[in-house]
């Protein structure tokens, strides 16, 4: 068996509070007809391994190819650093 560290990688992330639609839509450059809302606050994002939901707290981050995906707070800030600077 062999070991790996996982490479550091700069994200873009918004932490999802179930209204704000523009933060996550401007702030991440995703267009309007990729997220879709769910009745209780959620939103539904189509990623590379089929659509997964994003509840209230979550984060919304654009991946290093472009895509989207949601990530729990827990494992975010286990797994995220913040840095500074502007995320365009």
């Amino acid at each position: 068996m062999s070991l790996f560290r996982k490479k550091p990688v700069v994200i873009a992330a918004v932490q999802w509070d179930g209204t704000n639609y523009r933060e996550v839509y401007e702030g991440l450059g995703v267009p309007e007809d990729v997220l879709f809302r769910g009745e209780f606050g959620d939103l539904f994002i189509p990623t590379p391994e089929g659509d997964m939901r994003a509840s209230r707290g979550d984060w919304i981050i654009r991946g290093v190819k472009g895509e989207f995906y949601p990530c729990k707070p827990d494992i975010f800030e286990a797994t995220y650093d913040p840095i500074e600077g502007d995320a365009r």
